[in-house]
């Protein structure tokens, strides 16, 4: 049993954990990381994904219920029901159907999916070639701390209140702000929520659909990479990869519940600044020669 291994096994998954929901980047994170623990190689690119799937796995088990509850009501066959709404701040009676409403938020998930599941599958390969270094992290890291700012001084104009009550064309826009995530130290989460507040979504909607929209796309991504490093895979490698999904699921779960609880008072300029300064380190590091950042 190596030690330094497992060791670096649990900071790569709390590292996993801690950034994949929130906007300062997990992709851009690891690969930081990662090159500071010499841990970015192939068996390293493997490992990834099994923290990842860790992570996925938190934030189903936090929206367990709510999860159920779609499934059920996509094969119910429920009449409508007469329920109350808030609509530009008055409530109306409003009649639902909890089937149609359920299968509106799953297409809207289908297609707030597709732009990044297509962007990716075709230039998945030059992006990575390209991309996949510290010093773009830090770039787009910086990139996206002003768009956060910006997002969030300018006058916030409501119109989406749930995440229930998105359209496609609102699940659409969402899903090609996600497409933006392609490019490493961009952040996912950040995209599609800090996206969501652009076009009109209010900060709990955004962060929601952000969670439930994380689901099939790290999911598809974790299958996929999966597939294409199955030469990888390797039974002597369990130990690290159990001490990194344990961590990086722990880890991630206690990050959504702080992160939903966070959001209530609070906007996400601390976490604009947060990745100007990381951007800033990792740029300094590497421009006085401090830490020998690999660009390959």
């Amino acid at each position: 049993m190596d030690l330094i291994l497992l060791l670096k096994a649990a900071i790569l998954g709390l590292v996993e954990g801690v950034t994949e929901f929130l906007p300062i980047s997990s992709t851009g994170h690891l690969i930081v990381v990662g090159n500071l623990l010499h841990f970015n190689d192939e068996r390293g690119k493997l490992f990834e994904i099994v923290i990842q799937s860790a992570a996925i796995l938190a934030v189903m088990w936090e929206y367990r219920v709510r999860i159920g509850t779609l499934i059920s009501d996509l094969f119910s066959n429920n009449d409508a029901t007469q329920v109350e709404k808030q609509v530009s701040g008055n409530w109306i009676a409003a009649e639902i159907s909890p089937k149609k409403s359920a299968q509106r938020f799953a297409l809207n998930i289908f297609i707030a999916f597709l732009p990044l599941a297509i962007l990716g599958l075709l230039f998945d390969k030059q992006i990575k070639a390209a991309l996949f270094n510290p010093i773009t992290v830090a770039v787009t890291s910086i990139v996206g701390a002003v768009f956060i700012l910006w997002a969030e001084k300018r006058q916030h104009v409501v119109s989406v209140e749930t995440a229930d009550d998105l359209n496609w064309k609102d699940a659409l826009k969402v899903g090609f702000a996600q497409a933006l995530a392609l490019i490493p130290g961009t952040s996912r989460s950040g995209a599609t929520i800090i996206g969501g507040l652009f076009f009109g979504l209010s900060r709990k909607a955004a962060t929601e659909f952000s969670f439930f929209l994380a689901m099939p796309t790290l999911i598809a991504a974790t299958v996929y990479e999966l597939y294409k490093e199955r030469a990888l895979l390797n039974s002597t490698d369990l130990d690290m990869w159990v001490v990194g999904f344990v961590t990086s699921f722990v880890s991630a779960f206690l990050c959504v519940r702080w992160l939903l609880r966070y959001i209530s008072t609070h906007d996400f300029t601390a976490f604009a600044w947060y990745r100007i300064a990381f951007g800033l380190i990792v740029l300094g590091t590497y421009y006085s020669g401090l830490v020998n950042w690999s660009t390959s």
